[in-house]
């Protein structure tokens, strides 16, 4: 196969997902890692998807259908990094010692595990990254997700075993967020969010004003079952109306420390 039809492959593939890793790419073409690595960097400076840690990532917006496609975790925990550690704080506050609660993968989660780390709290998390932070840094009280390893998203999900942890909350982050709920592209973050969702009292959901601009393919809850929006102050009024018209209890981290 051509320098150019091998190209033309990679950016089909991302039509259809999100991401794909250097070794997927070699074992799906058929060619080294070097090969792949230097057709990425072409695709790249074409524009037409986005090189990344470990592979080559979807513009956000590129699918023909209009919607975002997540960005990976190493690569979205680099963005609005000050309005997340806000909003982690935030969220902080809403957790009691004694509590159980769940923490979600992605990059806002991720903050809010690291706040919780010293509380006397019992957590349950799946992010492969907030599991290495805690059991370097934390003393609160940890239960792991079961299941295998997924590095994109990050995550640690079965297809067969249920969670047998309960909690009064549930965090978690989203892709985006619009009327018909919480958006995500990844297929296995909508299953496992909608699992988790079933095993707490309240879902809070941590996301950035920016998310409330992103639409991505598949609704994993409906505004109805979401509790409460910890975001920052970048929130239009417009976005603030229409998850109040839902039910959605908003708080607002604002840049300069205080809340809403």
């Amino acid at each position: 196969m051509s320098d150019s039809g091998r190209q033309r492959q990679i950016v089909e593939l991302l039509r259809d997902r999100p991401f794909a890793s250097v070794r997927e790419l070699q074992e799906r073409l058929g060619v080294s890692a070097a090969t792949v690595r230097r057709d990425i960097d072409k695709i790249d400076e074409a524009g037409e998807a986005r090189k990344v840690y470990g592979g080559i990532s979807a513009l956000d917006g590129a699918s023909q259908a209009g919607v975002a496609y997540a960005r990976p975790y190493d690569e979205n925990r680099d963005l609005a990094v000050e309005a997340k550690r806000q909003i982690a704080a935030l969220a902080a506050t809403m957790v009691r010692d004694g509590d159980a609660v769940i923490v979600h993968g992605g990059s806002t989660c991720f903050h809010l595990g690291a706040k919780l780390a010293d509380r006397n709290i019992r957590l349950y998390t799946n992010s492969m990254p907030l599991i290495a932070y805690l059991s370097d840094h934390g003393h609160c009280s940890l239960t792991v997700a079961g299941g295998e390893l997924h590095r994109e998203p990050g995550i640690i999900h079965s297809l067969t075993q249920t969670v047998s942890f309960y909690a009064s909350k549930f965090f978690l982050g989203a892709q985006g967020i619009g009327p018909e709920g919480v958006l995500e592209s990844h297929p296995l973050l909508v299953r496992s969010i909608v699992e988790l969702s079933l095993c707490a009292d309240q879902i809070v959901v941590l996301a950035d004003s920016r998310k409330l601009s992103i639409h991505a393919r598949n609704v994993a809850l409906p505004l109805s079952r979401i509790g409460t929006l910890v975001t920052d102050d970048g929130l239009s009024d417009a976005d603030a109306r229409m998850l109040e018209d839902a039910g959605v209890m908003v708080r607002i981290a604002s840049s300069s420390g205080a809340v809403q």
